[in-house]
């Protein structure tokens, strides 16, 4: 992923296949399940299963968290999924909302899964966690997957949401001047859907 000429459709699969290891770490521990039996072909065994009557709310940061969250319904039997889109500023490094689906409230039990490739700054997903526990979610059950972080990111977020849990292939150690990870992989976005 992070070789400059990897083609699009190859580096898209293989972040949509990092998405998938990662929210398999993500939820493997975290999803609501309820106790049954299943009946064998020898008899009948006690079973536990993901409980159907309590979805993952899934939140997808436009554009590049798509990539992602792409093979989500592979690992996650049951979600309900709600976009938002954040621009930013080039030259304050600010994030501005541009689309938000979120719902008008959430329940402090519901799981929350949350994906960002790049967490550079930290501010955009700051944005969206406020946003989330502003309606009822908590931090506690939100969890964030995302392909590579910095550590200005990771410091802020620690300390402003102690209780969040983020699930990561890779930590670099900087930001250039223009805020990007170094040294990173680039825009995900573009380069997942080839508008670089």
């Amino acid at each position: 992923m992070r070789n400059k000429d990897t083609p699009a459709a190859i580096f898209r699969t293989a972040a949509a296949e990092l998405g998938r290891i990662l929210i398999y770490e993500a939820a493997r521990d975290w999803l609501p399940t309820v106790a049954g039996q299943v009946q064998t072909p020898l008899g009948i065994a006690d079973a536990e299963f993901v409980d159907p009557m309590q979805p993952v709310k899934v939140v997808p940061i436009l554009r590049a968290g798509l990539i992602l969250m792409e093979q989500a319904a592979t690992l996650l039997p049951v979600t309900q999924t709600y976009h938002v889109g954040y621009v930013r500023d080039d030259q304050t490094l600010e994030a501005t909302c541009y689309l938000n689906k979120l719902p008008p409230s959430f329940s402090p039990e519901d799981r929350i899964l949350v994906s960002d490739p790049m967490l550079a700054t930290g501010g955009t997903l700051d944005q969206v966690l406020a946003d989330i526990i502003k309606r009822g979610g908590s931090q506690e059950m939100i969890r964030v997957v995302s392909v590579v972080c910095a550590p200005p990111a990771l410091k802020m977020l620690g300390e402003k949401y102690p209780g969040l849990k983020i699930y990561t292939a890779m930590i670099d150690t900087e930001l250039d001047a223009r805020g990007y990870i170094l040294p990173g992989l680039g825009d995900a976005g573009d380069r997942a859907f080839n508008t670089v």
